[in-house]
């Protein structure tokens, strides 16, 4: 398995704007979130080992957040010519298959990914009431085939820290998995 990290995009940006499609079709944008209190935006897939072996403890992290006034939103921007297995109509049926509570919106384009500097999938941002980014990187230390159960650790200290108005710790690890399948000619700068 290849393992792209995160680019670690600088603490303190503001949350790029994005409005993009779900999986029925329905545009969703940040501004939708005005009202949470911290917002957790995913870069993922369907295909990729690395999400996989964190989708079922994502799914339940999302939904425990959320009841605490969490945003959470997920967005595939791979190529789905070069992989038809992250397709929408196949992101429909992750949604339904591990039963996310949240969004799963398709960035076709990939320019969200760019704004983002999202490199691999997973890969998790955190940013607070005031959409100001405080937390990049890891979901928790485990990995597939390496051992090591899914706890959220990393992600939910984040959280959890935002929601206490604390700040968040500078200890922060990127995220490793798959490298976001940019479509040919469409490579950005740090990739």
């Amino acid at each position: 398995m290849v393992k792209t990290a995160s680019t670690m995009l600088e603490l303190g940006v503001k949350a790029p704007d994005f409005s993009l499609p779900d999986v029925s079709g329905k545009m969703v944008s940040l501004s939708d979130f005005a009202d949470a209190p911290a917002l957790l935006v995913v870069f993922m897939c369907n295909h990729c080992p690395y999400v996989i072996h964190v989708s079922d403890g994502l799914a339940r992290l999302a939904a425990e957040y959320q009841r605490r006034g969490v945003a959470v939103v997920g967005i595939n921007s791979n190529d789905t010519a070069a992989y038809p297995e992250d397709s929408p109509k196949n992101m429909a049926k992750e949604v339904k298959r591990r039963r996310y509570s949240f969004s799963y919106l398709y960035d076709e384009g990939q320019e969200v990914a760019k704004a983002y500097r999202a490199a691999c999938t997973p890969d998790f941002y955190v940013f607070d009431r005031q959409r100001k980014l405080v937390y990049r990187g890891q979901m928790d230390s485990s990995r597939p085939g390496g051992g090591g159960e899914v706890t959220g650790e990393d992600l939910r200290a984040a959280l959890d820290a935002v929601l206490e108005n604390r700040p968040v710790s500078a200890n922060q690890k990127p995220s490793l998995g798959c490298n976001i399948k940019w479509r040919p000619d469409n490579e950005p700068d740090y990739f």
